[in-house]
């Protein structure tokens, strides 16, 4: 794909869907592009975009493979433990209720790990969940519980699989009492505005083909939405590279807090002094 076709095609995935790919990596989003027109095999790029407008299945089919909508119920579960022994506790020995915000939430897998494990550790409390994604279709999907297939719930254990699901033909949902404790938006973390005032983020392998500059637009955007002590979670292969000029330290690995301005980000790490 030479420079005028890259150009061209960036300018119509941004005209149909709303997706600025000067935010994204360029060789890698153009590799892979490369490679799905390549799948498609479409007479010129031209007529693949102008069947792409006119077919609602190859456009949702586009966004897909754009956004990448991979995800999991306790996806990473050392992480996962991580959170239940160690930030939530903290987070709740002077808080009785967090505000939790699931960026880039795909499925929902994430917000609703989220809200079967405070189910557990706090009971009947409602806590605030806000969950987001850029693809309203694949909000569809979360708002309503499911259908989940039996590798979106492979690291769920037997006994929270029967209490907070039903199955029904095979495919899993979500039972109401933890559906009803999450908020789906659509949101586009490149140019809408952020929720505030958040206890913990998580925003967990969303920004890998991003650009550095447009990663570090969005972390400074979730330092902003954290209160002072506030976490940001993220994916175990991802690093906050500029973290300490943004407002962050590292809490623990994948675990980033907000320090107070004018701090040293190691008044970040978990330990008795915080």
């Amino acid at each position: 794909m030479d420079d005028n076709e890259y150009g061209f095609v960036k300018k119509r995935i941004n005209d149909l869907l709303d997706i600025d790919l000067d935010n994204y990596k360029e060789r890698q989003m153009r590799r892979r592009l490369t490679s799905y027109l390549e799948r498609a095999n479409p007479p010129d790029v031209g007529t693949f975009f102008n069947n792409v407008e006119k077919e609602e299945k190859m456009l949702q089919e586009l966004k897909d493979f754009l956004t990448i909508n991979v995800s999991e119920f306790f996806r990473d579960e050392y992480q996962f433990e991580k959170l239940e022994t160690v930030i939530l506790p903290e987070l709740l020995e002077n808080r009785m209720k967090i505000k939790f915000w699931s960026a880039g939430c795909s499925i929902g897998a994430e917000p609703y790990t989220l809200a079967i494990m405070m189910e557990e550790v706090m009971p009947g409390l409602a806590h605030t969940i806000v969950a987001t994604d850029l693809d309203e279709t694949i909000l569809k999907q979360a708002r309503a519980g499911g259908p989940y297939g039996q590798q979106d719930v492979r690291n769920v254990s037997p006994d929270r699989l029967a209490m907070y699901f039903r199955n029904e033909d095979g495919k899993y949902w979500v039972i109401d009492k933890i559906r009803d404790k999450v908020n789906f938006k659509r949101h586009n973390l490149l140019s809408d505005p952020y929720e505030q005032n958040c206890d913990l983020i998580l925003c967990r392998n969303v920004v890998i083909y991003f650009t550095d500059t447009a990663k570090s637009k969005i972390n400074r955007g979730f330092c902003n939405s954290l209160r002072e002590g506030g976490i940001l979670f993220i994916g175990g292969s991802e690093i906050i590279f500029d973290a300490a000029q943004i407002g962050l330290g590292v809490a623990i690995p994948s675990f980033y807090r907000r320090v107070p301005a004018g701090t040293s980000p190691k008044t970040a790490k978990m330990g008795p002094a915080n």
